[in-house]
């Protein structure tokens, strides 16, 4: 069963925590395999698309600049008419940046030999106990820097709030989200833990890395999703 534990408001930051990122102690025979967080830079780019934003931005000042020249002003005038819009741009990228910073430092992901736990929220705490026999499947996201996220498809009796997660969620899948430990500085290696983990709950071996199908949107060189259980 799905259980969540929600911080008290008035309570400091992680005090109530009997260890951390869990709200008590492990029970006796069960085994941290892997604890960490989201990577903050990586959480920016991929979560909160800060990279994308920056092209934006790039492109409207670039347009900005253009149209002034393009209306017969001087270079004097369009480089004023971009710094009008310049601090907008620094301070939105900044923002998100933050935003990106205080979810990872807030974030802790477990993974122990009987069940995976999501510890997230920045302003309310919240845990998420999610046992193996639960786990339908897990999959892989990988980007070229070794980074990437670990998505869990869970049984389809055992469903989470889609905004309950995010952003650890996968992208788009609403109806039937599917929480995700994202952002992952060496996404590979907790896969393996994780599969691992999952191939000892069900008594069977672990099942090898394999490649499914990418959507043509997605299917690009840098970034690969694999199945890692089922």
């Amino acid at each position: 069963m799905i259980t969540n534990s929600q911080a008290r408001d008035d309570a400091p930051e992680y005090e109530f925590e009997a260890e951390p990122g869990l709200p008590e102690p492990l029970p006796q025979g069960e085994r941290l395999l892997w604890q960490g967080s989201p990577d903050w830079r990586v959480m920016a780019r991929e979560a909160l698309h800060t990279r994308m934003l920056s092209v934006y931005f790039a492109v409207l000042l670039a347009w900005r600049g253009a149209t002034v020249l393009s209306n017969g002003s001087s270079w004097l005038d369009a480089g004023v008419a971009v710094l009008w819009l310049l601090p907008l741009a620094v301070m939105a990228i900044a923002v998100l940046s933050l935003m990106a910073w205080l979810i990872a430092r807030t974030s802790v992901y477990t993974i122990t030999d009987k069940r995976v736990v999501m510890r997230i929220g920045v302003v309310l705490t919240i845990t998420f106990n999610l046992p193996h026999t639960q786990i339908e499947s897990a999959g892989l996201r990988t980007n070229a820097d070794g980074s990437g996220d670990v998505t869990l498809l869970l049984n389809d009796a055992d469903r989470i709030a889609y905004v309950h997660l995010w952003p650890h969620a996968r992208p788009w899948h609403l109806k039937r989200s599917q929480p995700m430990l994202r952002a992952l500085p060496q996404a590979r290696s907790v896969a393996t833990i994780l599969s691992a983990a999952l191939a000892e709950s069900a008594g069977v071996a672990p099942t090898a890395l394999r490649a499914v199908v990418v959507p043509p949107k997605q299917a690009q060189a840098p970034r690969g999703n694999q199945q890692l259980a089922a």
